[in-house]
């Protein structure tokens, strides 16, 4: 074990991060652009701390010297995964980030060859709701002899960060897709309904990054994603004057579920649910964990998810979260 860089630390997420692995006697370094913002942080913590910009390959060389596993915080993804993918596997690091954005898994799978011939994992989606749907959706894969298709619906639940929303907007997919017979395939955005265990509720359709990871971890052929939001909505006017994220009184109110729809070869349907703490407390958990796992020596090269390369118990070893059968 040598040591986990935290790219992005001052952020919402990151801080967050940083904090869950300090408790868990995680070795970590703080990384990202401003030195004045780690600086303080870092001495907060009372951790090591690099400053470096993202338009220098040598700089991020120097940045990620001595590091094993780098986690990527700093959203939008778009702006940043792809530089420090490549680092990645240019300096022999595995990769990690907790990207919602679907072109981060797209930018993984176009280098998945590379990355493994070079010994490197690329993992985007190490914690939040890429861990959580995937491992739902594993649970209940299991549960029948031969699935064709996987509806997978996420409960959102709460306020966004100032960093969620934005890279939401600038993440915006002019399509939406499902994936029919293996291949993502356009599909209408219509409204559905989906029963949570307290009556059926209006989910959109929408195009989630599991379309590419669970089809990745199962191999079912037909998958669907969709979103059920309470609370305030999406933000609206200037999202730079949003505040940080939620505070800690609003994610303990605010609880994540997601619910799946396994259907067999003969059409039968198994249902299952997942109950989980809120998803920024979710995602810097799980990805922090997944950081220490991988530091520990479960690593695969290549373009892994977090309930392929974990299995699919992964989800239900962070705080309290639990999956029933319906």
């Amino acid at each position: 074990m040598t040591k986990l860089m935290i790219y992005g630390a001052t952020g919402y997420t990151g801080r967050m991060a940083a904090e869950h692995a300090i408790a868990a006697g995680t070795p970590i370094v703080l990384g990202g652009r401003s030195e004045a913002t780690l600086a303080k942080l870092a001495s907060k913590l009372g951790v090591e701390y690099r400053a470096f910009g993202l338009d220098d390959d040598a700089a991020i060389g120097t940045g990620l010297a001595g590091i094993s596993v780098l986690l990527n915080c700093a959203g939008p993804f778009m702006r940043t995964a792809d530089a420090l993918m490549k680092a990645s596997i240019r300096n022999g690091v595995h990769y990690l980030d907790t990207a919602a954005e679907l072109d981060s898994y797209r930018l993984a799978e176009a280098l998945g060859d590379e990355a493994k011939a070079a010994g490197v994992m690329l993992m985007p989606g190490g914690g939040g709701s890429v861990a959580m749907l995937g491992s739902l959706a594993g649970h209940g894969v299991e549960r029948v002899s031969k699935p064709r298709k996987i509806r997978i619906v996420l409960h959102v639940a709460g306020g966004l960060s100032r960093g969620s929303a934005i890279s939401a907007t600038e993440n915006l997919t002019v399509e939406t897709l499902k994936r029919v017979h293996g291949a993502l395939t356009p599909a209408e955005a219509d409204v559905q309904a989906f029963d949570f265990g307290r009556g059926a509720v209006d989910c959109f359709r929408v195009t989630l990054p599991d379309l590419i990871t669970i089809w990745r971890a199962t191999g079912v052929p037909d998958i669907e994603t969709f979103v059920h939001v309470t609370g305030d909505g999406f933000p609206q006017g200037d999202l730079s004057l949003l505040p940080d994220g939620p505070s800690e009184e609003e994610r303990l109110t605010n609880r994540y579920q997601a619910l799946v729809e396994v259907t067999d070869a003969q059409g039968q349907i198994v249902r299952s649910l997942l109950d989980t703490v809120n998803g920024y407390t979710f995602t810097a958990m799980a990805a922090v964990e997944a950081g220490r796992r991988i530091l520990a020596g479960e690593a695969c090269p290549g373009f892994q998810t977090p309930a392929g390369l974990f299995g699919n118990g992964f989800a239900k070893t962070i705080a309290d979260t639990t999956i029933i059968d319906l």
